[in-house]
């Protein structure tokens, strides 16, 4: 049997691991279980929103999923968005996504018929800035971009 100072003993142990998992700074129990609570609540939230990217990821298969290709030319980028089906409202979302970089689009081509085509020429607004865009930064804010109206495509 235990005694009451064992049991004690034991759930220490166990609220300081509890702590530990959670990253919890409390010292009550009270708190400690609260901040528990929060952890889960949080992991919670993750796994909804991890679930909803695998879902987003299977709606488009590997054919018709946006590919993105950018190119570095001296100080502008040619960035080109292809895929097989029509995505409406798509080019939207990219041009927001070029705004959130400063980038000012110089020259676009644009096709939404049947597919989804956009070759565009873009160059940084301001160009004496210290801040340094390269052409992997400007396809992830593409992919955000994407990303984006996918979310919201899904919620219509």
């Amino acid at each position: 049997m235990f005694s009451s100072e064992q049991e004690r003993e034991a759930m220490f142990k166990k609220l300081q691991l509890l702590r530990s998992i959670t990253n919890s700074h409390a010292h009550d129990k009270a708190s400690v279980i609260l901040d528990a609570s929060k952890y889960i609540k949080d992991l919670k939230q993750r796994v909804e929103r991890l679930n909803q990217d695998i879902a987003t990821a299977a709606s488009f298969t590997g054919e018709n999923f946006p590919t993105i290709r950018v190119e570095e030319q001296e100080d502008d980028f040619l960035i080109k968005v292809f895929t097989t089906r029509n995505c409406q409202g798509l080019l939207v979302f990219i041009l927001e996504a070029f705004e959130e970089l400063s980038l000012e689009v110089l020259q676009a081509r644009v096709s939404t018929s049947d597919s989804f085509i956009l070759e565009a020429i873009a160059t940084r607004e301001n160009k004496e800035a210290d801040d340094h865009i390269d052409a992997q930064m400007v396809e992830q804010v593409v992919l955000q971009g994407i990303q984006k109206w996918i979310e919201v495509s899904e919620q219509e």
